[in-house]
């Protein structure tokens, strides 16, 4: 849990703006009202915190995100370019030219290594993300922490 974003859960409450709320020191001399008014500026405080830590974590996944679609991407070019050298391959192989065909085999064979590399990188990426656990862990503390709110 992020201190600068989630702010201490304890006797001292934070402002948006991480200034200390001003609370009466004695809790049975607060009217009703102010504490419900205490209670409504706690819960915007909160739900402003877990939408900042929300957007900050779904940033960083989307990076990882864009950078596995990068590779995949170079892999689909890698194949389709495999495609068209074996395809030229194949043709030359038919018409029986001597060397022709052996090399471009080889190039098309290169391709499909690069491709299959780009694949391989794009797929340890995709399984790297994380979705968002940080925000998960933290509603979880808020929703332990609004039945319980002394502990």
């Amino acid at each position: 849990m992020s201190e600068s974003i989630r702010g201490d859960r304890g006797a001292s409450t934070m402002a948006p703006n991480s200034e200390p709320l001003n609370r009466p020191a004695d809790p049975a001399a607060t009217s009703v009202g102010d504490l419900v008014g205490q209670i409504a500026d706690d819960l915007s405080t909160l739900l402003h915190q877990e939408v900042a830590l929300a957007k900050a974590e779904a940033k960083e996944e989307a990076k990882k995100a864009g950078k596995a679609a990068g590779l995949f991407g170079g892999a689909g070019l890698g194949g389709w370019i495999f495609a068209i050298f074996a395809t030229v391959a194949a043709m030359a192989a038919l018409d029986i030219a001597i060397p022709l065909w052996a090399a471009a085999l080889i190039v098309a064979a290169i391709w499909a290594a690069v491709a299959g590399v780009l694949a391989m990188r794009g797929r340890d990426q995709m399984r790297q993300m994380r979705g968002l656990p940080e925000t998960t862990n933290s509603l979880k503390e808020d929703a332990q922490w609004a039945r319980h709110p002394t502990t």
